[in-house]
């Protein structure tokens, strides 16, 4: 994904990404009045999410993995939408905005103290050179999977047992519910691979040397 990374956790946490959810939300009382486009968005929204969830599980570039899971967590919101939950849109909206924004910022801090490189397979070891770094990804990855007493435990999960109510009475809100609950196990995978190749994996030397500045700058 182009562009600086805070440009991306803005564009990603607050405005222009955001700004199709807010707009259907503020036009309610005109989508209730065709009841088969409530239909069509949950559809789309359903979709989303999981195709979202699956090309972020087979990115390696760190910035692309966190952007397809904006694109996924639109599509949870979309589905909330379509479900006449728009409460629950707006309330996963506000939640998701702050641990995508920390982890874009993360994200950031590792791409610059890797000479601008965004590949997450030469990454490795950060647990201990960014032990701080480490707390803050963690935070919001926990949040984004929605981790029991996280803000994404809240806001998604409500989501997902809105869809699970109509789930038993037609075969096309199954396929829905199950679209969102394959996505959100899609999420924690894609999640642990992130923490586990930026923090975890062994460093690779052959592009430490690559680096800006030495090593006890980024410990410091």
């Amino acid at each position: 994904m182009e562009g600086p990374t805070p440009v991306s956790a803005l564009l990603h946490a607050a405005t222009m990404v955001t700004a199709g959810i807010y707009l259907l939300v503020r036009f309610n009382f005109l989508i209730n009045l065709i009841p088969e486009i409530l239909c069509l968005i949950c559809f789309f929204g359903a979709f989303t999410a999981l195709i979202g969830s699956l090309f972020a599980l087979i990115q390696t570039d760190i910035k692309k993995i966190i952007a397809f899971s904006t694109l996924s967590q639109l599509g949870y919101m979309f589905t909330a939408i379509g479900f006449n939950g728009y409460n629950y849109a707006m309330f996963h909206l506000v939640t998701h905005a702050p641990f995508k924004a920390l982890l874009f910022l993360s994200a950031g801090i590792i791409i610059h103290n890797f000479n601008n490189d965004q590949d997450l397979r030469k990454y490795g070891n950060l647990v201990n050179l960014m032990p701080i770094l480490y707390i803050f990804n963690l935070s919001a990855s926990l949040a984004l999977i929605g981790f029991p007493f996280f803000s994404g435990f809240y806001s998604k999960d409500l989501i997902i047992e809105l869809t699970l109510l109509f789930s038993y009475n037609h075969f096309f809100y199954f396929v829905i519910s199950f679209c969102l609950n394959f996505g959100a196990f899609l999420t924690t995978i894609y999640s642990i691979r992130l923490i586990y190749y930026s923090f975890f994996t062994k460093l690779q030397f052959i592009f430490f040397k690559k680096f800006k500045f030495s090593k006890k700058r980024i410990i410091n």
